[in-house]
C-alpha cells in the first residue's frame, strides 16, 4: 500500500505545540530523543514497532508525549503513524487543526480504508489518523477481531505505529490496547499523579500483560537548567 501526498496538517492548538518540531534542538526536543532511545535500546529481543502511551487520568501530558514521540521517530526517517486512540475524549484533531469526520473509528468499521483516511503531516514521514466519530462501544470495537487487522496492516506500511490512549484509571479502552501493543509508556505529572494510583495503573498495564518500556515524568523543573523536562500538557 502507497500513500499519497494529501492535505498536510497544521499544529494550531497552543496548548499542544509540537516541541520537536518547531524547536528540534531545545533541551525539550533532546529529552524526547532520549525517549525514543530508551525504546530502540529495550528491543533487544524484538523489536518495538507498536507503542502505546497512557496515563493515570487526564491532564498529565500523555497526548502531547505521544505526538511529540511520533516526531522524533520521523525525524530518523523512519515512517509513522500517530494514532489517536482515545475515542471518548479525543485532541489530535485539535492538535493538528483538522476536522474529525473520518479516522481510526471509520477504518475500524469499515467505513473507510486506512489508505483512504489517513492523513500527511507537516513533518515529513510523519502520518496522522485522528479518532473519527466518537463510538457508542469503543471498548468492544477494540476488542473486536478489526482492531487486530488494523494493527497487522498498518505495520505492513509504517515502521512505527504510536497509540495516543485514554487514562489507564478511567476506562477499559487502553487495557484493551495494551494488551495488542509491542510495548507501553506510562506518563505521570511531577506534583499532581497521586502515588497509589499510579500504582494502580501500573498493575493495569501488568495485568493486561503489556511490557511496560518507560515512565515519562512531565512538568518536572531543573532548576540548574531552568528548563522543563517536558513541555505542556493534555
Amino acid at each position: 500500500m502507497a500513500f499519497k501526498r494529501k492535505k498536510t496538517v497544521r499544529t494550531t492548538d497552543p496548548a499542544r505545540k509540537l516541541i520537536a518540531t518547531l524547536d528540534p534542538k531545545s533541551p525539550i526536543s533532546e529529552q524526547y530523543r532520549t525517549i525514543r532511545t530508551n525504546i530502540q535500546y529495550s528491543s533487544i529481543d524484538k523489536e518495538l514497532r507498536v507503542i502505546m502511551v497512557t496515563s493515570t487520568g487526564p491532564g498529565e501530558g500523555k497526548s502531547t508525549t505521544a505526538a511529540n514521540l511520533a516526531v522524533v521517530f520521523a525525524q530518523l526517517g523512519k515512517k509513522v503513524l500517530l494514532v489517536d486512540a482515545d475515542l471518548r475524549k479525543p485532541t489530535a484533531h485539535r492538535t493538528f487543526g483538522v476536522n474529525n469526520l473520518f479516522g481510526f473509528t471509520t477504518v475500524l468499521t469499515k467505513q473507510a480504508t486506512l489508505e483512504k483516511t489517513v492523513l500527511d503531516t507537516e513533518e515529513k514521514d510523519l502520518y496522522l489518523l485522528t479518532s473519527g466519530p466518537v463510538p457508542p462501544n469503543p471498548a468492544e470495537l477494540l476488542s473486536s477481531k478489526f482492531m487486530e487487522q488494523f494493527i497487522e496492516e498498518a505495520k505492513e506500511v509504517f515502521d512505527y505505529v504510536i497509540f495516543d490512549t485514554p487514562p489507564l484509571l478511567a476506562v477499559a479502552d487502553p487495557q484493551i490496547i495494551a494488551n495488542k501493543v509491542d510495548a507501553s509508556i506510562f506518563v505521570v505529572y511531577s506534583g499532581k499523579t497521586e502515588i497509589d494510583k499510579a500504582t494502580k495503573a501500573k498493575e493495569l498495564l501488568v495485568n493486561a500483560q503489556s511490557k511496560l518500556v518507560g515512565v515519562v515524568l512531565n512538568n518536572k523543573e531543573v532548576k540548574d537548567n531552568d528548563y522543563y523536562y517536558y513541555y505542556g500538557s493534555k
